[in-house]
């Protein structure tokens, strides 16, 4: 499958009960696949008439207890921050996908992976958090989308998986059954009805004096808890190795690929490969750090995840950075060019 129906059967199958979304390139796909499949399923679609629209059908769902998830593309996804922001302090679950294409502005459709710091510090107002997942595969793709559901639901907050352009288009086995869940709190706060009940209130705004910081509070322990105990990484060469490459989803096969022919020349590199980008595996690059001469972080962006990268080693080492905007891709021997002038900076022995 195309990582952009892969993502949506993942979806179907975790349980999502609506979908709403907006077409735009390079995510169309996944509308155009729920429009089918959804109403097959006897669940929930609806082409929304902007962004905005769509983030703001996915927050009503949520408020009654179901699974609700919509998908755009970067200046789409722009427009849904307000909406996302108002997901986070109402303590609802979402899953939100973000077929990453090149910027600022309208850019252009090409892939890109600079929307990293929109995702992982919160792209709209206040002192929030979003689970991000930046999958390398379709494979994964599928896999975090149905881990995505669980977390929202077990952290009551959004959730993003990001993509790009590159995912999204290209096709790959995969294998669609949902595995063990979690066990998930029971949505007692659902806006259900409220016969033989006191009623629920969903909502963000806290006007009572200390109010709003204490909520404010509460959700910075539940963020601390997410960061201590859900924090995914590949490793890959990493046990001897002089030089440790930073890369995450679609960049990091292409890091992959220039890692192999720099072990067949006798270079002693691997790399690091954040799943989570939020929580970051700060605490693996850190241990790492101690380790190994020199890191280089790989993006296709002008350099943003290089800037949590340098946070986790902590000054014990230096960080170099190799970026390409605009959707601009990365090359195998643009990179390996890169490892072996590393190589010689350092007086690295081959």
């Amino acid at each position: 499958m195309c990582g952009n129906e892969a993502l949506a059967e993942a979806a179907i199958i975790a349980g999502c009960d609506a979908y709403f979304g907006y077409p735009i390139t390079p995510q169309n796909e996944v509308p155009a696949y729920m429009a089918r499949r959804m109403p097959q399923e006897g669940r929930v679609f609806v082409q929304s008439e902007s962004e905005l629209a769509a983030i703001s059908m996915v927050f009503g769902a949520s408020a009654t207890g179901k699974r609700a998830m919509t998908s755009s593309s970067s200046p789409g996804i722009s427009l849904m921050q307000e909406g996302i922001s108002y997901l986070a302090g109402a303590e609802l679950p979402a899953v939100v996908v973000n077929v990453m294409r090149g910027g600022p502005g309208l850019g252009n459709i090409a892939p890109s992976q600079a929307d990293y710091f929109q995702a992982t510090r919160g792209g709209g107002h206040g002192d929030y958090r979003t689970i991000v997942f930046g999958p390398s595969s379709v494979q994964e793709l599928v896999d975090c989308m149905i881990l995505a559901f669980d977390l929202a639901d077990q952290y009551l907050m959004p959730v993003m998986v990001l993509a790009d352009g590159i995912l999204g288009q290209m096709m790959e086995p995969v294998v669609l059954e949902k595995k063990t869940s979690r066990e998930l709190p029971a949505k007692d706060w659902a806006l259900t009805g409220a016969k033989d009940r006191d009623q629920n209130i969903v909502r963000s705004l806290w006007l009572k004096e200390g109010a709003l910081e204490a909520h404010n509070n509460k959700l910075q322990a539940r963020y601390e808890q997410i960061q201590r105990d859900e924090v995914l990484c590949e490793q890959y060469e990493v046990d001897d190795a002089e030089i440790v490459v930073v890369a995450y989803g679609i960049a990091a096969r292409i890091v992959r690929g220039a890692v192999t022919r720099a072990r067949a020349e006798g270079i002693k590199v691997g790399w690091i490969r954040p799943i989570t980008l939020w929580p970051f595996p700060t605490e693996e690059i850190n241990k790492a750090a101690d380790e190994f001469r020199i890191f280089l972080n790989v993006e296709m962006s002008s350099g943003q995840m290089v800037e949590d990268v340098k946070l986790a080693v902590a000054g014990k080492t230096p960080v170099a950075f190799h970026g390409r905007p605009g959707g601009g891709v990365p090359t195998v021997d643009e990179i390996l060019d890169k490892i072996r002038q590393l190589t010689l900076r350092a007086k690295i022995p081959v």
